[in-house]
């Protein structure tokens, strides 16, 4: 079992996300969106654009990697406590927490 947790930047390439994600084979992805200033659930167009890219990604991560999204975190606060084989993003592959 190998859970992975996936950080969003704001201008990062999803398409590599979800690439670097496939190539360590998880089992459970969890989403941080590292941008605390944006709010996927504001009714404004940043917030519906936000939505919509965040509801696309999670749709490729299942379909590519075979694996359950299971949440996603606006803070790293929010993941206190959480343990991660595997970090992705940001700054490409980390250790885990």
């Amino acid at each position: 079992m190998s859970d992975i947790l996936a950080i969003l930047e704001g201008t990062a390439s999803d398409e590599q996300l979800v690439e670097e994600i496939a190539l360590r084979h998880p089992h459970r992805v969890t989403v941080l969106l590292e941008d605390g200033t944006l709010d996927p659930t504001d009714d404004d167009p940043r917030g519906r654009a936000l939505s919509d890219r965040l509801a696309k990604l999670l749709t490729a991560i299942e379909q590519r990697t075979g694996a359950v999204v299971v949440g996603l975190a606006g803070s790293r606060e929010q993941l206190r406590g959480w343990r991660f084989d595997r970090i992705v993003g940001a700054q490409g592959l980390l250790p885990a927490l």
